[in-house]
């Protein structure tokens, strides 16, 4: 049954096919001032025509459902006119990548803990703020698991990229911080189109890093360049990537 609308709040429709997980996120939801739920639907189908007829701002959708599962209720939203804004809810970690091609807002893992759905609408509140302007065609925000959650990482903060086989190694920490890294299950190539390249430069079919971090190019002979980082460290250029390495410095 749907809430008494809250001045403001997010008109928001629950999706899950687990009616015990409908009921714990309908309790969550009373709980939070900037949500008014306004329906619950128990398969992806059904998810669809509600949101045609009740034009949701929000749908807390599950991942994992019979036939018409949550991915496939995104995608089939994305060009929909009226698109409401998806937070995923899932007990898995490994739909991470096309949760954020498909532009969901967040990426709650199972148990939702009220605290982490909060802070989830909280960026739901933020984009509906900003939905007037036009969405970047790059990416901003990459999800990682880490322990037993996803943490948002910051594109702006990623120095280096580099592959690991079927994942990426993330390199993340502003000036002044310890550096850390994180695993993601992501191509490097993938992850390149993704990315500004007015920010980011792949120098090597397993290396991309921040333009602004390289310090200079040196040439090694025999036809070897490396880069130079701001940090000391070298790296060797692949000769397929030295074309656009040079014509980065103007070469």
């Amino acid at each position: 049954m749907a809430e008494t609308e809250k001045d403001g709040a997010l008109r928001t429709l629950i999706v899950d096919d687990e009616p015990l997980a409908v009921e714990r996120m309908q309790v969550i939801c009373a709980k939070l001032k900037d949500l008014a739920v306004v329906g619950t639907a128990s398969d992806g189908s059904a998810a669809l025509r509600l949101i045609d007829a009740l034009k949701p701002d929000l749908v807390l959708l599950d991942m994992t459902m019979p036939e018409v599962d949550g991915l496939s209720v995104a995608r089939a939203l994305t060009d929909a006119d009226h698109r409401p804004a998806i937070i995923f809810v899932t007990a898995h970690d490994n739909f991470a990548v096309e949760a954020f091609d498909l532009d969901a807002v967040d990426y709650v893992l199972k148990p939702v803990a009220t605290d982490r759905l909060e802070r989830a609408i909280e960026r739901a509140m933020a984009r509906r703020g900003a939905s007037e302007a036009k969405a970047s065609e790059w990416l901003a925000e990459l999800w990682v698991p880490h322990r037993s959650e996803l943490l948002r990482i910051e594109v702006s903060q990623v120095s280096r990229i580099d592959a690991e086989r079927d994942y990426v190694r993330l390199y993340v920490g502003m000036p002044g911080e310890a550096e850390r890294t994180y695993l993601l299950l992501q191509t490097i190539a993938g992850l390149e189109k993704r990315l500004n390249p007015e920010e980011f430069i792949r120098i090597h079919r397993s290396t991309i890093l921040r333009r602004e971090n390289i310090r200079g190019l040196r040439h090694d002979g025999l036809g070897v360049w490396s880069v130079e980082l701001e940090d000391g460290d070298a790296l060797r250029i692949g000769r397929t990537y030295l074309p656009k390495v040079k014509a980065m410095a103007g070469r």
